[in-house]
């Protein structure tokens, strides 16, 4: 059996985001034309080393649901023309904005992007309407460095879990 420890971040004010500095030939694009297929790509092309397996079985109808709702946005990051990485925010009628998924692909990682490609992804999800909170969850199983990014950026831990398999 092999433990898996889930940290809960959140962040109650623009004010408590720590940015970092615009990156070099990294850009940022939010998808316009919503495509669930192109979300389940961005899904297995950025989370397959983390094992994000969870969705990957789920049926077209479910993707296309979640991927295609009014309150789901999906951001790609692009460097050089090749997709870099994504992000997708989930908002509520309550206020608060759930980073459901982001990462960097694995040939961008080390590269100094995720600093700022977070910094994107917090601005985003306090630019929508009537935000109260953002927050997100990670776990034990995802990058070293993505907890420290995490905090390092202005994330509070509120919560922890352990999950054991």
């Amino acid at each position: 059996m092999s433990e898996v420890i889930i940290y809960y971040l959140e962040m109650n004010t623009l004010n408590e985001v720590n940015p970092k500095p615009d990156v070099r030939g990294l850009t940022v694009t939010e998808v316009e034309i919503k495509n669930f297929r192109f979300n389940r790509f961005l899904y297995q092309y950025v989370g397959e080393p983390w094992e994000w397996t969870d969705k990957l079985s789920h049926s077209d109808d479910s993707w296309k649901t979640y991927a295609e709702s009014p309150m789901v946005s999906t951001y790609v990051a692009y460097y050089r023309g090749a997709i870099a990485g994504y992000f997708e925010l989930q908002n509520t009628s309550s206020g608060d904005v759930e980073i459901m998924y982001f990462g960097l692909a694995k040939d961008f990682i080390g590269k100094g992007f995720g600093g700022y490609f977070l910094t994107c992804a917090i601005k985003s999800a306090w630019s929508l309407p009537d935000v109260k909170r953002v927050w997100l969850h990670t776990c034990s199983l995802d990058h070293q460095s993505a907890l420290q990014n995490y905090k390092a950026r202005g994330f509070k831990i509120y919560k922890e879990e352990v999950d054991a398999d």
